[in-house]
């Protein structure tokens, strides 16, 4: 088995790399949680890759993308994150709403939303969970009654992503009255300023509000929104959530530069640490570690904290456990 790159393949690399170093800010964007200005700037990266064609890769060129296949995917996943290059404001669309329409919608659809969708003009959160509904997603109370050709929805939904500044959501509602549980729920979309649309920010610890209540009073959105047929909403969600837990959105490429700065962090300071018990104290202190950072600055700053302090033999590591 030959597992070295093509000379095809090589040569994209080397077309990635080229664009990113070209493109990518010199300078890390505000967050696009933490306010409008730094959203917004999020959508002009997307705007700029759309530009390149570098928006979605995967897509066929008829919804703005390449038609890669995965090993030209993931080079271009490997360059991306090599270049530091912006995180994806628009996830929510392309990486998990997106595959979905690709399976399940029409072909107006997919003209409709995914070309938009992989430019950034049109950023998409994902109202799913309500408040007597979160892990338990079958219970979501929220409805989409039929009238006409319209669909009118209410409902509570929280904890949506991106909604605080996005422009549209994809929502789980109840369009049969006298369902249970998994049946009679469809897939619905809706613009999140239409009218009786109600977006109330979750701030978290960190001040951002990257989650949001969401409150619909009577919002009419046309029939075309509804994502497969009626009654089909779990079926489309549950392939959705299996794009949430695949390659797509959990790149491998964002791991493997984390763990390449690890190495090369321990590499420039290993002088400066007891060889019995470097691996050791790394290890605990990982462990240990705050779930959460607010920048790579920090991350740098703790881990040389946690290599450089240790200067005696290694205890026996007590701290938290998982079973």
């Amino acid at each position: 088995m030959d597992l070295t790159y093509s000379p095809d393949q090589n040569r994209f690399r080397h077309e990635v790399r080229s664009w990113m170093e070209a493109h990518v800010p010199s300078l890390p964007l505000l967050s696009f949680d933490a306010s409008r200005e730094g959203f917004e700037a999020h959508r002009e990266w997307e705007r700029t890759l759309s530009k390149g064609r570098w928006g979605m890769v995967t897509w066929p060129e008829t919804y703005g993308g390449r038609g890669l296949d995965l090993i030209k995917w993931l080079i271009f996943e490997e360059e991306y994150y090599r270049a530091g290059a912006p995180l994806r404001v628009n996830q929510n669309g392309i990486f998990l709403l997106g595959p979905t329409l690709m399976e399940y919608g029409t072909p107006e659809q997919k003209a409709r939303f995914l070309t938009a969708m992989a430019s950034g003009d049109e950023i998409w959160a994902q109202a799913w969970s309500e408040p007597q509904a979160g892990s338990d997603l079958a219970a979501v109370k929220s409805s989409a009654v039929r009238d006409g050709d319209d669909y009118v929805l209410k409902g509570h939904k929280i904890w949506s992503s991106r909604a605080v500044f996005a422009d549209w959501a994809f929502g789980l509602f109840r369009t049969d009255p006298a369902s249970q549980r998994h049946k009679g729920l469809s897939l619905v979309f809706f613009p999140l300023d239409a009218p009786g649309v109600r977006v109330q920010p979750i701030a978290q610890i960190d001040g951002e509000t990257g989650f949001a209540e969401i409150f619909l009073e009577d919002v009419r959105v046309p029939a075309f929104n509804r994502l497969g047929g009626e009654g089909e909403g779990w079926t489309i969600c549950m392939a959705t959530a299996g794009f949430e837990r695949g390659l797509m959105l959990r790149s491998p490429a964002r791991f493997q530069v984390a763990a390449r700065k690890l190495v090369d962090l321990y590499k420039a300071h290993e002088h400066e640490v007891e060889p019995r018990c470097a691996r050791q104290c790394c290890g605990a202190g990982w462990m240990r570690r705050p779930m959460r950072f607010r920048s790579t600055a920090q991350r740098r700053d703790w881990l040389l904290a946690v290599i450089s302090a240790p200067r005696q033999a290694p205890t026996r590591y007590s701290g938290p456990r998982w079973t």
